[in-house]
């Protein structure tokens, strides 16, 4: 009898782990092949029978256009993340905490930016943008490109807020609150010590969407006349495909082991807590 219900029971686990296998080398080589033809091409060499060559790589590092639209973008990330997450974070703890009425207006609110096309978006920016120009003493300069943060921010609340309200969701905040302000702990310290820390992988998530949607984005910054990564990556391709194609990989493989990095640290945190 055992024997009888053990054997279809393993059958269906190998099938099973075999199905998965598949369906994960499939995905592997979805994401491998383009990766792989980036790279060869970028390292291709002039003529049929031309070896091999880093040149194009070595020229991210070295190139004008290049290397400063990377760290722009870069910088651009940093900062959206940051914004956001300061904006978000104890709006999101307090909506639920003190105010749960006006969560579907918050909702509402923050979603909006999915349904609104980023050129209409653009459209909508560029007057707010004219109107800082006239206090450029007072305010960030705004032939920075670093004054597209604000428009990031906007960009990037959809994400944020689906992501950190599932890591709200998964916890008792009101009950966590309670007890930590029974305790005599503030409000800062209830969001940023109690609250926070149960919340990191939705933390990092978010912080991840981020960065992949700044490094991604095109539309805002092509319309303001600014160069972030991928205006310099189409400005390229018109010049030298190499180095665009070089670059185009470069920001790909730098965002998965980023995903691996932030996913690797949520677990390792995740096993710690539990620990």
């Amino acid at each position: 009898m055992t024997t009888g219900t053990s054997g279809p029971r393993a059958l269906s686990r190998r099938r099973l782990r075999l199905l998965r296998w598949l369906v994960l080398i499939g995905l592997g080589l979805y994401f491998a092949i383009p990766i792989f033809s980036l790279l060869e091409f970028s390292t291709r060499g002039v003529g049929l029978t031309a070896a091999r060559t880093l040149d194009a790589w070595q020229r991210i590092v070295t190139d004008e256009t290049v290397f400063p639209a990377i760290l722009a973008s870069l910088e651009l990330a940093v900062l959206t993340s940051l914004l956001t997450m300061a904006l978000m974070i104890p709006t999101m703890i307090w909506v639920q905490l003190r105010t749960p009425r006006l969560s579907r207006i918050v909702e509402f609110v923050c979603l909006l930016p999915l349904t609104i096309p980023a050129i209409v978006l653009v459209v909508g920016l560029a007057p707010i943008y004219r109107w800082m120009a006239q206090w450029e003493k007072y305010l960030i300069h705004t032939d920075s490109i670093l004054i597209l943060v604000f428009a990031y921010v906007v960009l990037t609340l959809p994400y944020v807020y689906r992501t950190l309200d599932t890591g709200l969701r998964a916890i008792d905040v009101r009950t966590l609150a309670e007890a930590s302000r029974s305790l005599g702990a503030s409000w800062f310290t209830v969001i940023l010590r109690v609250i926070g820390p149960n919340i990191t992988g939705a933390v990092l998530n978010a912080a991840l969407l981020c960065v992949a949607i700044v490094l991604g984005e095109f539309t805002f910054a092509s319309l303001l006349s600014f160069v972030n990564l991928q205006v310099a990556i189409q400005q390229l391709g018109l010049q030298d495909a190499a180095l665009s194609v070089a670059v185009s990989a470069a920001s790909l493989i730098f965002a998965f082991v980023l995903l691996f990095l932030l996913s690797f640290a949520g677990r390792r945190r995740g096993t710690t807590r539990k620990a």
